[in-house]
């Protein structure tokens, strides 16, 4: 693939869009806790709330399209926006890279004979005879169940660089909230739970990424979405069975790769739903 003419993004100028974006995210929440103590309750509660909408859009967005095509050309560059990524969210970007990874390896699959799935965020993995996980359940315990332990391992057997920048941006990112603490601990308290109920409307995005998907069926092991307004804002995002399909396609070639097989999409089923991943449980999923 031709690289474009300026050569420090590895892929495209549309990439601009989110590495800007992941700036605007970082000054968002430095405006928010630095700035807390100006700020009147009318001012903080929709903040928040946007903050924590915020983290479950970066993560399928931003982080999301770094983890499938790194940014930049050079790795350094890339190092640096993932530690910035780790700082904004709130945990190691290059860890979960590897676990997202490993989820595409499996594609939500169904527990083997031993109750263990390869993708440590299937939906079914704790879900029982076969069924999906309760959607609330998966929204607000994922974070509690969530075992990185044999990924870091597997990363430090494999890739002992990766592994020790982990370490790097999991430093570097609670040095940054016990600074904000020691500014304003009120403001970090306050934010705290907003930042828990992100990652749960993280989990949210996710559940209805796969429920209804065909774990057997590589044409359909994503649910996709296509709201105009949706895939705007959230990078295409929504087109998420096609993602699932050819997980290295950059996020600007998934629309035009879904017209290329609607087809044979609809043959295999391949399920959508009228709303935002996040919306879905507004939506009956009922066979």
């Amino acid at each position: 693939m031709a690289r474009p003419a300026y050569r420090l993004l590895a892929y495209s100028l549309w990439d601009l869009i989110p590495i800007v974006m992941a700036l605007a995210h970082f000054a968002f929440v430095l405006w928010l806790t630095l700035d807390f103590h100006a700020l009147s309750w009318w001012v903080i509660i929709p903040s928040a709330l946007l903050y924590a909408v915020s983290l479950s859009w970066s993560i399928n967005s931003i982080s999301h399209n770094q983890i499938h095509n790194a940014y930049f050309t050079p790795a350094w560059m890339n190092r640096a926006f993932d530690l910035l990524l780790s700082v904004t969210i709130g945990f190691s970007q290059t860890l979960y890279r590897d676990i997202h990874n490993r989820h595409h390896r499996g594609n939500s699959d169904l527990p083997d004979a031993h109750g263990k799935t390869i993708d440590p965020l299937s939906i079914y993995l704790h879900g029982k005879d076969g069924q999906p996980d309760n959607p609330w359940a998966y929204t607000f315990l994922s974070f509690f169940r969530d075992d990185p332990k044999e990924i870091y391992q597997e990363m430090q057997r494999k890739r002992p660089d990766d592994a020790r920048w982990v370490k790097v941006e999991i430093a570097v990112t609670v040095a940054f909230y016990l600074a904000l603490a020691f500014f304003d601990w009120h403001a970090v308290l306050v934010l705290l739970p907003f930042w828990y109920l992100g990652q749960s409307l993280s989990s949210l995005n996710g559940y209805y990424e796969h429920l209804g998907g065909n774990p057997d069926l590589p044409i359909a092991w994503g649910v996709s979405s296509y709201s105009p307004l949706y895939n705007l804002i959230w990078m295409n995002n929504g087109y998420h069975a096609e993602h699932h399909y050819r997980p290295k396609m950059h996020w600007t070639k998934v629309k035009a790769f879904h017209r290329q097989i609607r087809e044979e999409q609809r043959a295999a089923g391949v399920k959508v739903i009228p709303v935002s991943h996040g919306l879905g449980f507004l939506v009956s999923h009922r066979r």
